[in-house]
């Protein structure tokens, strides 16, 4: 028989488990409601990013537009504009731009076998399998491979028998890493940055050394002007609306990573279109900006060449202006008038097709917030510029 006693009790014990029940409930909502928030100011802050990303890209822009352009060189505002391009403050955000002339890289659509070998690391194996990929042929160089050999991998694709239409489609081709491809500059600031000379102790693994090795990405381009002033025609993004013109056709070829491959259609959507392309005669390189493995590698990649190579460098950082004039290298004893003739199709001292990167970082959480980055490509030679290439998401 239940006494008073005893009914005082259970009640003491109901209301304790509904106080824990009601402790537990608040619990759940205010660990709900913190997930919430930070999922709303993660949002916030990818779209802080995302506009911060924007205004960077802009800014860069108007600098190209507004450069002068009876030469392009290494000292002019786009490439040396330290205030404007690093650190930026902007809603909470900070922002850093990095400009870089694709007219200072050799094109790898136009570039001969004994080009791409003056390249740090480049093999015969690899330089043939480059040259296979974008030509329209099914017969592969003395040491290259044509499209069985990637259909018979574990997990096979097409080739793209055409030019290539990003850089990064590089990493299809058989042999190339991304050891070669990023080298140690694997978020592409073209910065040494501290786990980028620390050896083993933090990826990317490099050799320890003071030197900041690009990879072939510092090298290679598939956008460059040619002799008219334009560009080789690669476009994405916003241009993919535009049908290539003056192409070989290969049906249903499709690379992998969803690029595909010249059906005389539009691309995918964001994906890279061709509004015609130049030949390999008329793609230049800019010899204000190019490197001396770029020029040493244009001029035929000998020991010879790189020694030339480091003479031109050497001539035109001397100069404020730059080299405003290809024949200046031959009125200056760097290069004969045989050699001059050679190359003099090859070389240009103006750029039109730029890339833009810009690293946004939300400060919301220090030095650790949330990140975006804005890659884009442009062609400045027309009014309104053209957006060749546009890439929006986290960086490497």
């Amino acid at each position: 028989m239940i006494t008073e006693r005893n009914k005082k009790g259970l009640v003491l014990v109901a209301v304790l488990w509904i106080v824990v029940v009601l402790i537990v409930i608040v619990g759940i909502l205010g660990y709900k409601s913190r997930l919430d928030s930070n999922i709303c100011l993660s949002r916030m802050d990818a779209v802080r990013c995302k506009w911060a990303c924007r205004a960077g890209i802009e800014r860069a822009i108007a600098v190209l537009n507004e450069d002068e352009r009876e030469t392009d060189c290494l000292t002019d505002l786009w490439s040396d504009n330290y205030l404007d391009f690093n650190d930026i403050p902007l809603q909470r955000c900070w922002f850093t731009v990095r400009v870089t002339d694709e007219s200072g890289k050799l094109n790898i659509n136009t570039a001969t076998r004994e080009q791409l070998l003056g390249l740090p690391y480049m093999t015969e194996e690899v330089a043939d399998a480059i040259i296979d990929w974008r030509d329209t042929d099914e017969e592969p160089g003395e040491y290259g491979v044509e499209g069985g050999y990637y259909e018979n991998l574990p997990y096979g694709y097409l080739t793209r028998n055409d030019n290539f239409r990003t850089l990064r489609e590089l990493l299809l081709v058989r042999g190339v890493t991304e050891e070669l491809f990023y080298g140690e500059d694997t978020n592409l600031n073209g910065l040494l940055d501290y786990n980028e000379m620390d050896g083993d102790a933090s990826p990317p693994y490099d050799n320890g050394d003071e030197w900041l090795d690009p990879g072939w990405a510092g090298y290679l381009t598939c956008y460059s002007s040619d002799s008219s002033g334009g560009g080789t025609g690669q476009t994405t993004g916003t241009n993919s609306q535009t049908t290539t013109t003056g192409q070989t056709t290969n049906t249903g070829q499709t690379a992998n990573a969803g690029q595909t491959a010249n059906t005389g259609q539009t691309a995918n959507a964001g994906q890279t279109t061709n509004t015609g392309q130049t030949t390999a005669s008329t793609a230049q390189i800019n010899v204000n900006t190019a490197s001396e493995i770029v020029l040493g590698a244009l001029l035929g990649g000998t020991e010879d060449a790189l020694r030339t190579a480091q003479a031109i460098t050497q001539y035109r950082d001397t100069l404020m202006y730059g080299i405003e004039d290809p024949s200046e290298l031959v009125n200056s004893g760097i290069i004969s008038s045989e050699d001059f003739q050679l190359i003099q199709d090859y070389i240009t001292v103006t750029s039109n097709i730029f890339s833009i990167r810009c690293l946004a970082t939300a400060d919301r959480n220090g030095p650790y917030g949330a990140t975006l980055q804005i890659e884009a490509v442009i062609d400045r030679s027309t009014s309104p510029y053209k957006i060749l290439y546009w890439y929006q998401g986290a960086s490497n």
